[in-house]
Formats: structure tokens, C-alpha cells, sequence
């Protein structure tokens, strides 16, 4: 047993703070919780099957939290006996994570369905606040697990303490230490960090940010990032018809490419994504003119763009790009489909913080759209470089890639700074030593 574990089973990390005057939470059913849950039939009658049960509410509202919640909460159905997991979807993306929530079966007991046209930060956390709170009244959790950097995360996190119910963090720990960039997420993780209890950091780097805030060092654990099972349990299966059609695809423009290029000249296949909020205007502008250089300097490339849907992102881009030969604009990807069209593709362009992670395991070359990155890891092993967003600068190092094929080589080596594919199995462990050497007594 690791050392962290046994300060858990010889501490009180997870006992929440003294109760003041605000409406407490019991550690069981009682009448007046199973009449607020009325409204979730579904929890009331699980809760009702297994009233003493240690309940783990899980609540993530957008696409990378589906993926990387998802073998957290496989994981936790294998300890079923152990655990009630309970999830609640807020639909913060609701179109990009329908699809996500079926390939992966997972099972919606709450289903807030926030989402509004065209909706705003403020906005949506004044919702969130207001939509989580008989939530919290319904399940009565033992614990919170929240995901990453999103408004979800912050203000379900936030939903928590004033509940005083202990937050558990997967992926915790990631900073640039420029409070707008990305934005709002950076001030968003911090903010979990303050008042999440447990702090699962996908690597060192994470856990000596965490160190230099002066986070209790026995409430982190480095166990890697979930997104690294994902990605590896979705490999392992056979493409999907989607996906086989997508792939056809590549090998269509292959043959047509490669039709009327020189002897020996192959076509290659760029996979670029470009949605964060802190290059919306100039930062799309300059990925769209230097897209349009890529593809007017080098005759063999292709580039393949699942756009998001933001209009902030989608209009410009289809107004820039749409008609441009060799630039293949996409509408999003099933996780399934993009796991494997990722693995076929020469390099990637992208301003994702997943993805940056995703590629360290499957050794494609990845330039960093972005003037900061909260992912040092790939960038320290070499296998990715930050390069910012001014339109001169991506051309360059794109021609880079694609010219020198020793920088190439460089930069195609399969590593795992985000871990091994064990995350999820990690993360159990410790909530389950976690949740049964303290007994928890909420709200006491």
C-alpha cells in the first residue's frame, strides 16, 4: 500500500468541515431527501435499493469530460458493491456529448440539459448554480467527482463545499500561470483546487504545481490522466462504420493526390483542430491564412478540420476555408471515429488541451496553436511544440515538419508523460480507501 494511502486511513482528509447555519446534509435517506428526490425518480429508486450504499456523484457537461470520466466510471461499475455511482449531466455541450454518452453506454440518472443558444459564462454558471443545488438535495453524496477545467467542474466543485460534501479533481494540477490563457479555464482549476479534498494529477509536473499553492501533498496523487485509458481501450477496437468511411476517405484523396504527384512523392494528411475561446477572431483569422499558405506550399498535404460548433468558430472558418482544395472541413467526430483518424494521420495542428495528451501515445508529430499550455509534458519529452498563433510563425514550423526529416523522426516517438493506461483503476483505489477508512458523516 502507498504511502499516500496510509496518511488517508491514519487522517481525516475527507471529513468535511464543522457545520454553520445553512441547510445540512445526512448521511442517509430520510423522508424530506426522498421527497426532493421526487423529481429524479431514477436516483430515488436506486438510493432506495441501496440506502447505506457510499454514494459518488460524478458531474461533467462537455465532451472532454465525458471521455475522461468515462473509464472512471467503468472502473467504478466494476466495484459496484462498493460504490453508488450516481451521474449528472448538465449539458453544458449538449449536441458534442449525446453522441459520447451512447458509444460509451453510459447511464444518465440526472440529466439538467443546461445548454442555451449563444450562451454566456455568467449566464450559464448562474443555471448550473441553480440547477445542482436540488441535486445535491436528491443524492445526498458522500463525495463529488468533478473533471478538469471546465464551468461545469468549477461550479459543481463549488456546489460541493457549500454543501460540505469532499470533492475528488481528476486532472488536477495543470497551469500556465496566465490567469486569461486559456480562459476561463485556468482561473476555473484553481478554483477546484481550493476546495477539492482529493487531487488526482496526471503527472509530476501537475502535482509540483499543486505543491508550489501549498496543497496538502497527502491529498495529491499522481495516477496519470484517464484520457490515456480512453484512448486505449477505444484502439482496441475494431473502426466503427463511421469511422471505416471517414478512413475510406483518406484513401480516396490518397490516390487522387498521389495520381499527379512526382515519382516517389507520397500525400500527407494533417489533422488540425482550432476552437479555444482565447483565439477566437485574429487567432481563427491566422490559422485560416496560415492553412491556406500550407496548402499553396506544399501540393501533397492535405488538411482534414472538424470544426466546432461555436459559431465564433464554425462561421469564420467555412467563410475562410470552405471552398479551398485539399482542406477538408468536417463536422465533429465521434471519440471513436477520431481515435482512430487521429492514429492515420502525418502530424497534427491543434489548440486542444486533450489532444496534446492523446498524441504523446500514438507518436504523431503536434504543433501547439496557442501562446501558453498547461501541458508541458509532450513539449519537455519533444514530441510536441508550442509555437503560438501568428500565421508567419505556424507556416514555418509546419514546413518544418514536413521538409526535415530528422526534425520529424524527432518528434514521432510514442511516450506516456500522462501515464499508462491505469489512471481510472488508480483513482478508484484511493476513493474507496479513501471513503471507507473515514466514514464519512456529511454535513457533521
Amino acid at each position: 500500500m502507498s504511502k499516500q494511502l496510509l496518511n488517508i486511513m491514519n487522517s481525516s482528509l475527507l471529513t468535511p468541515v464543522p457545520s454553520i447555519p445553512t441547510t445540512p446534509l445526512s448521511p442517509s435517506p430520510s423522508a424530506a431527501m426522498l421527497a426532493c428526490g421526487a423529481s429524479y425518480p431514477n436516483v430515488a429508486a436506486r438510493i432506495a435499493e441501496r440506502p447505506t450504499a457510499t454514494r459518488v456523484l460524478s458531474i461533467f457537461g462537455t465532451r472532454p469530460e465525458v471521455i475522461k470520466f468515462y473509464p472512471v466510471l467503468k472502473e467504478m461499475d466494476k466495484r459496484s458493491e462498493s460504490i453508488l455511482s450516481i451521474t449528472c449531466v448538465t449539458g453544458q455541450h449538449r449536441q458534442m456529448i449525446d453522441p459520447l454518452l451512447s458509444l460509451f453506454d453510459i447511464a444518465t440518472d440526472v440529466d439538467l440539459n443546461l445548454m442555451t443558444q449563444g450562451q454566456t459564462l455568467s449566464n450559464l454558471s448562474a443555471r448550473l448554480f441553480l440547477a445542482l443545488a436540488p441535486v445535491f438535495e436528491a443524492v445526498r453524496p458522500h463525495l463529488v467527482l468533478v473533471q478538469g477545467d471546465t464551468t461545469t467542474a468549477m461550479i459543481a466543485a463549488m456546489c460541493a463545499f457549500y454543501y460540505r460534501v469532499p470533492v475528488g479533481h481528476i486532472e488536477a494540477g495543470l497551469r500556465t500561470n496566465d490567469r486569461y490563457n486559456p480562459f476561463p479555464e485556468e482561473v476555473n482549476r484553481r478554483i477546484v483546487s481550493v476546495v477539492g479534498n482529493l487531487h488526482f494529477a496526471p503527472s509530476s509536473y501537475a502535482a509540483d504545481a499543486l505543491r508550489a499553492e501549498r496543497i496538502d501533498m497527502n491529498t495529491v496523487f499522481v495516477t496519470g490522466n484517464p484520457v490515456i485509458d480512453a484512448i486505449m481501450l477505444i484502439r482496441e477496437k475494431v473502426p466503427s462504420a463511421a469511422a471505416r468511411q471517414l478512413l475510406d476517405r483518406v484513401e480516396a484523396a490518397d490516390a487522387a493526390t498521389n495520381a499527379v504527384l512526382p515519382a516517389g512523392q507520397k500525400a500527407r494528411h494533417i489533422l488540425l483542430t482550432a476552437h479555444r475561446r482565447e483565439n477566437h477572431g485574429e487567432g481563427i483569422a491566422a490559422i485560416c491564412r496560415a492553412v491556406k499558405r500550407i496548402i499553396a506550399q506544399h501540393k501533397d498535404v492535405h488538411i482534414w478540420y472538424p470544426v466546432h460548433l461555436n459559431p465564433a468558430v464554425c462561421v469564420p472558418v467555412r467563410q475562410e476555408l470552405g471552398k479551398m482544395e485539399r482542406v477538408h472541413l468536417l463536422d465533429p467526430l465521434e471519440y471513436d471515429v477520431f481515435v482512430h483518424f487521429l492514429d492515420r494521420m502525418y502530424m497534427v495542428m491543434t489548440d486542444s488541451g486533450g489532444i496534446q495528451e492523446e498524441v504523446t501515445a500514438l507518436a504523431k508529430p503536434t504543433i501547439v496553436l496557442r501562446e501558453t499550455t498547461e501541458r508541458p509534458e509532450g513539449v519537455d519529452a519533444g514530441v510536441t511544440k508550442l509555437v503560438g498563433i501568428n500565421d508567419d510563425t505556424i507556416v514555418k514550423e509546419a514546413t518544418l515538419l514536413l521538409t526535415d526529416d530528422q526534425t520529424f523522426a524527432a518528434m514521432s516517438r510514442k511516450c506516456f508523460p500522462f501515464g499508462d493506461g491505469t489512471a481510472a483503476q488508480q483513482i478508484v483505489d484511493i476513493l474507496l480507501t479513501s471513503l471507507s477508512t473515514n466514514k464519512l458523516s456529511i454535513g457533521a
